[in-house]
């Protein structure tokens, strides 16, 4: 255990990020499902502009990085435009 008041600090502080990054990757993780689970271009299209969104957002936040975040959103919208 840490003896010091700011490694103390800096423990609770990285178990607080840790929860909300876990929190913010479920809802991306939710919204790939949610794309890849669609069926016509009109509802893959309205789920792809949320995904896009979330998956920009974690990115600037630097949950992710950033070129994972382009690879995602272009798997997404192979997929949406492969829909007939």
């Amino acid at each position: 255990m840490a003896h010091h008041k700011s490694a103390l600090k800096r423990i609770k502080l990285s178990e607080i990020s840790r929860v909300k990054n876990r929190a913010y990757k479920a809802r991306m993780k939710t919204a790939e499902k949610n794309v890849l689970a669609t069926d016509s271009k009109e509802n893959g299209a309205k789920a792809l502009v949320t995904a896009y969104s979330i998956i920009d957002k974690l990115a600037i936040k630097g949950i992710i990085p950033k070129n994972r975040a382009a690879n995602k959103k272009a798997r997404l919208a192979r997929h949406v435009n492969a829909l007939g």
